[in-house]
């Protein structure tokens, strides 16, 4: 399915909010990566916000690539001028490569963190292809960002949040079958994510497909509203971090 397709409640993130100077050390890393004929695809905030059009500036760039292009991009990103960031905070590097120039960094990623996964040409071929400041790039396809923030489920974090606001977003253009190809046996995090967000938004969970439903065992709801949305949202966290707070 194309993620592509334009969904009106998601209008194009405000690129022109990133600060000049952290856009231009993303810009320098990532055209020299080009030069160098890396192939890769960005993640982390900055597609979910090209698929939830909600910009959260976290200072920080994720770009994932196969892991064959470590040592190239590794190369590119001390030509840019960062430095490992491990001396400043330990690191699990067998995932990843942080790199900083002050209080900017760039992320080199090539595998889940868990490990489940290693970057594969999905990551980096079917996701939509987008204009950042000017700047060509493709996002990670949308089933593959949700893949990977399951997982994150963590005492110190959860980025399920962000998963709902990616549903409330893009519901009609996932890729089900793909997603559920992807997470394999670990398919119950994803009816646990859609369980609450069958409850949280019941008014968009009524798009989820009836054989996606099937599929996982979910049960129809009622349909409810915004207003009971935004109502079950402040029962979790008075704090609008679920987008159609502000809408």
């Amino acid at each position: 399915m194309n993620q592509s397709i334009p969904v009106e409640s998601s209008p194009p993130p405000e690129w022109d909010r990133i600060p000049a100077d952290e856009w231009a050390v993303y810009r320098s890393v990532l055209r020299r990566a080009a030069e160098r004929g890396i192939r890769f695809a960005f993640g982390g905030a900055f597609a979910t916000a090209e698929y939830t059009g909600e910009l959260r500036n976290t200072k920080d760039f994720d770009i994932y690539i196969r892991p064959v292009d470590r040592p190239a991009l590794i190369q590119v990103m001390g030509e840019a001028g960062l430095t490992d960031y491990f001396d400043r905070l330990a690191y699990d590097r067998s995932w990843i490569y942080r790199a900083s120039q002050g209080d900017i960094i760039v992320d080199a990623i090539w595998a889940m963190a868990n490990h489940r996964a290693e970057v594969d040409e999905g990551w980096l071929t079917l996701g939509p292809e987008v204009s950042i400041l000017g700047e060509p790039l493709r996002a990670i396809p949308i089933e593959e960002l949700i893949w990977s923030k399951l997982y994150v489920l963590q005492h110190e974090r959860c980025d399920w949040t962000d998963i709902f606001n990616l549903l409330d977003a893009r519901l009609e253009v996932i890729d089900w079958d793909r997603l559920l190809c992807r997470l394999a046996e670990d398919a119950p995090l994803l009816i646990g994510a859609l369980t609450v967000f069958n409850w949280l938004a019941p008014d968009r969970a009524a798009a989820l497909p009836s054989s996606v439903r099937d599929r996982l065992g979910l049960k129809e709801l009622t349909p409810g509203t915004r207003e009971l949305s935004r109502a079950r949202a402040n029962l979790l966290d008075s704090r609008p971090w679920f987008i159609r707070h502000t809408r």
